[in-house]
């Protein structure tokens, strides 16, 4: 220890006794006394920073920039080119080529005609479209369609004109029934059977899933997905079997020990396709649509029954009456079930509850009646 203690205390020495050529500085910048600015500020200090919008937000506009300035090149070509400039400028489609819009009685008096001031609704097939006079409720639906289009460019997608793509479906039925011609009606049927063989009421959960509601409040179990698939399902099947198919079979679609869909009974299939084929035309185009929302031809019938004015007879006012929160609850049970666990998806599952409210409403409104 003595002797490295000696060792740097004669470094020390020579170090402060050479030259101060030999030195070199260790900044070569010169000092300065450093200014403190005065204080200005009043009050406690401002929040940290937050962040203006999500991820999610940011890439919708970020979407929406790319597609205004993509619009924006479109119509700077279209401006740049004569012919295409001069030939949307005087396109009848992009403006609304009507003031107002009229619900007026045929010179039969046996229905009613939509006119956009005095040109009347037509089909695809170019005949006016005509509705029956016990339907007053469907010809001003329509009638509401049009009066909120902004121009005729947008009548060209049916998802702005449903009641009025639904009706026109049904004329086209009638009419070409008229002719003898029934190709519409035989397209129809095997859809809606193959719909029967993986009905949405009768896939219900494997028996032995331990899978159960859970009560965020409680804590506690409630019951099993299975369990209230078939408390919907069962009033529904009993009121089929009693009211509109006597005595027909109808059996889940998965068994409990199988993952592959069982077939109906040949009995069973033969007496509801029967019965669809025996369909007035506007009730075959109201069960068609509840069919394609509801992937379930029990619950598309169901609802037919319930409003169409051609079951009156079928149809029990003293009981509540089957609607479409009901026909919407049963079909989505399950993803109900999953986002009651989970989470919905934004723009996903609440738009998909509201358009399958919107075309079971668009049923109703085809098939029901003041008669």
């Amino acid at each position: 220890m003595r002797a490295s203690t000696l060792r740097v205390s004669r470094c020390l020495r020579s170090y402060h006794s050479a030259p101060s050529s030999f030195l070199r500085p260790l900044s070569t910048t010169a000092s300065h006394a450093a200014t403190a600015l005065p204080i200005t500020a009043t009050g406690p200090p401002p929040e940290p920073p937050q962040p203006t919008s999500s991820a999610y937000s940011s890439q919708l506009s970020e979407r929406r920039r790319k597609a205004a300035l993509l619009q924006a090149g479109k119509d700077l070509r279209a401006a740049q080119s004569p012919s295409s400039s001069s030939s949307k400028k005087h396109s009848p489609l992009r403006k609304r080529f009507w003031k107002d819009v009229h619900v007026r009685t045929t010179p039969d008096d046996n229905g009613l005609e939509i006119y956009l001031d005095s040109r009347p609704v037509r089909t695809p097939s170019k005949s006016i479209l005509t509705i029956p006079r016990s339907k007053p409720h469907l010809a001003h639906a329509i009638a509401i369609e049009w009066d909120m289009l902004e121009n005729a460019q947008q009548a060209l997608k049916n998802h702005n004109i449903p009641m009025t793509s639904i009706a026109a479906r049904a004329q086209d039925i009638l009419e070409s029934e008229a002719r003898g011609d029934r190709t519409a009606r035989d397209e129809i049927i095997p859809v809606m059977m193959r719909y029967l063989d993986t009905d949405t009421l009768l896939c219900w959960a494997p028996a032995q899933s331990s899978d159960s509601g859970l009560d965020m409040q409680t804590g506690t179990r409630t019951e099993t997905l299975r369990d209230r698939q078939v408390r919907t399902a069962r009033p529904i099947i009993s009121f089929l079997n009693t009211s509109v198919w006597p005595g027909v079979e109808i059996k889940p679609v998965l068994d409990e020990n199988s993952i592959m869909p069982a077939r109906q009974s040949e009995v069973t299939r033969s007496v509801v396709q029967g019965w669809i084929a025996g369909l007035p035309a506007y009730e075959l185009a109201a069960l068609e649509r509840a069919v394609l929302a509801s992937k379930s031809l029990l619950l598309g019938t169901r609802l037919l029954i319930e409003w169409s004015e051609e079951f009156r007879d079928l149809q029990r006012s003293s009981e509540t009456r089957f609607g479409i929160e009901e026909a919407a609850e049963a079909a989505s049970l399950e993803v109900k079930w999953q986002t009651g666990m989970w989470g919905e998806v934004e723009d996903t599952h609440d738009v998909d509850n509201e358009d399958i409210r919107r075309q079971l409403g668009s049923a109703i409104l085809l098939a029901s009646g003041s008669r």
